[in-house]
């Protein structure tokens, strides 16, 4: 068995993954609020110890770690996935529908097209043709009051209105009269947030959520783009290119150079 072949064939497969996860974050380089992703990189031994005490049977804990071997357990893997939070530049739109929101624990409540309930941190609100107020995707967004009333949650604004304006707090006046106030989430821990696609994330118990009615984060007429580092993805891409490459020499040196040189030593027995 041909442990360093096994090792260099699990770097390169913990590296393509890695690529997976930086070309996302190009992609979305200019989605509105888009928040980037990263990994954590570390090898199995190290992932082994600290879960070796939460494993059911017992023997395959202190015991059976006795026989493994040490020269395989080293492989890389993806310890970690995480999304990186902090806040995107801000651009002006005088757009009076842009609304970027500047606390990294806040989101706006967005309710789909199937009545799920997701989490949102773009923005860039329209009207749709009945005169509510939806994200790029179509969801409607949600006002302060969906947990007493989530049949009347919606926010709807007449279409012919000469001005809207929306304070810090997300409170939303029309031609100088009260409408609503948007629903400014907060989660008691941001980590229990999932990406559900469509730049929005589902979180599995929504009395996990709490709206913040003096949150002091909306901005009117403006968006908040995008975390990602264009220069740093691009060093994270030729880097993780590069190790791909040098795990690729390793395996062949493994499967070509090593192999015949072992076929010629045992040829050559006497």
């Amino acid at each position: 068995m041909q442990n360093g072949y096994y090792q260099a064939t699990g770097g390169m497969v913990t590296q393509f993954n890695r690529l997976d996860v930086i070309t996302n974050n190009l992609a979305n380089i200019n989605t509105s609020g888009y928040k980037r992703d990263d990994v954590v990189i570390a090898d199995f031994k190290r992932i082994f110890k600290e879960t070796q005490d939460e494993l059911p049977i017992q023997n395959h804990t202190r015991d059976a770690s006795r026989f493994v071997n040490t020269t395989v357990d080293r492989v890389p893997q993806i310890d970690q996935e995480y999304t990186d939070f902090t806040m995107g530049s801000l651009k002006t739109t005088n757009n009076p529908l842009d609304l970027a929101i500047t606390r990294e624990d806040a989101f706006y409540l967005v309710q789909t097209n199937n009545g799920e309930i997701r989490l949102t941190k773009d923005g860039n609100f329209q009207l749709d043709d009945e005169g509510y107020l939806v994200n790029k995707q179509g969801y409607k967004v949600l006002n302060s009051n969906y947990f007493d009333n989530p049949e009347n949650a919606w926010i709807k604004v007449n279409e012919n209105a000469n001005y809207i304006n929306v304070d810090k707090n997300g409170n939303i006046s029309v031609d100088g009269n009260q409408n609503s106030r948007l629903f400014i989430a907060q989660v008691d821990d941001i980590r229990a947030l999932q990406k559900d696609g469509d730049n929005v994330y589902k979180i599995d118990d929504l009395t996990r959520i709490r709206d913040l009615d003096n949150s002091n984060s909306v901005r009117q007429g403006f968006s908040q783009g995008s975390n990602v580092n264009p220069v740093t993805e691009m060093v994270g891409l030729i880097e993780a290119n590069r190790m791909v490459e040098m795990y690729q020499k390793v395996m062949t040196a493994h499967m070509d150079d090593l192999n015949q040189d072992a076929i010629n030593k045992l040829a050559s027995v006497k």
